[in-house]
Parts: C-alpha cells; structure tokens; sequence
C-alpha cells in the first residue's frame, strides 16, 4: 500500500467510471474500512447500502439533478453505496442530544466516508460523495426506514479519468494556535 500521505493527497472525487466490476474481495476491503471508523461513543450510527442493480441506480438517479456534475456517474460506477445512519444515536446521552450540535450522524458518516474514499483510492478505486439530490425520492427508492436518515449516495469503481488536484489552502492559512 502506498504512504498514507500519498494517498490523501492523490484521493479525488472521480466522476467518469470505467464499466470494470469491483471485485467482492476489493469491495469487501473498502467495506472493512468503513466498519472502523470512529464514532460518537462508538455508536457506529451507519447503516450502508451496496448497489449493483442497473434499474435501482437509474431510480437513483432519478432523485439526482441531471446538472449534477455526478449525475452520470451514478449509473456508470459498477458499485453504488448509499449512506444511512440511525437517527437519535450518536451525540446522545440518556435519551437528550449531548451537545448544542444535536444528532452527531453526519459527523459519523463524514468521518466513515473519508475511510471508504481513502481505502478505495488506495486500491486504485475511485469514489465521489454525491449528495445534492432528493433526497425524499432516493430514501423511498432505497426503503429506508423510520428512525433512520439516508445521507448520499457513493459511485465506486475504477476510474476512467482522474483529474488534477484542486487549489488547497496553505495550513498557514487555516490553522491557529491557542486562540482562533
């Protein structure tokens, strides 16, 4: 496996898709580092759902904007993940929300999608968090149940183009000591 520091900074969100399958072994694996990522008091909120069925993805599709720039690419990846979290879980303590944030899911499910995008990209997967959608429609698609939030939808495959890195912001920039 390539330096850890490698494969943050050659991660990128990958649109374009090649048609190759992902292998169950290689999905299994990027699942695997879905499985540890940290949670809020080890909750483990999430609740992932693997697609390969062509119809569902076009139903899925269906709840994404056709400008999207990711909206082709949740037909053209092989895999397709869909993101849910049980509501009301993590960030609570004795049945009240622990902090002023309220329901820590989508902390969870970030932190959860930065191992899934990592580990894929570091078995030459790509990925791309696609979230602008409806996200009513694609829930009902999914049958997705009460108590429980679907979040975004994740192509996953090989990646037919990569493209450059985008401009980040020096740490100089946005890290501050002490005070902010």
């Amino acid at each position: 496996m390539a330096d850890f520091m490698d494969i943050i900074r050659g991660r990128r969100s990958i649109r374009k898709y090649k048609p190759d399958p992902v292998p169950d072994e290689t999905l299994n694996a990027v699942l695997e580092a879905a499985r540890w990522a940290q949670s809020w008091a080890n909750t483990q909120c999430w609740e992932i759902i693997v697609i390969t069925d062509p119809e569902i993805r076009l139903k899925l599709q269906s709840a994404v904007p056709k400008g999207n720039p990711s909206y082709a690419a949740v037909v053209e990846a092989p895999v397709l993940l869909a993101l849910c979290a049980e509501r009301k879980r993590a960030g609570f303590y004795k049945g009240n929300y622990a902090t002023k944030l309220g329901d820590w899911f989508m902390f969870d499910l970030g932190i959860q999608l930065q191992n899934i995008a990592l580990a894929a990209h570091a078995l030459n997967l790509g990925t791309v968090v696609v979230g602008l959608m409806d996200h009513d429609a694609a829930r009902q698609v999914l049958n997705v149940p009460e108590g429980y939030e679907f979040a975004a939808l994740v192509p996953l495959g090989y990646p037919a183009e990569t493209p450059p890195a985008t401009p980040r912001r020096d740490t100089g920039v946005f890290v501050h000591r002490e005070t902010f």
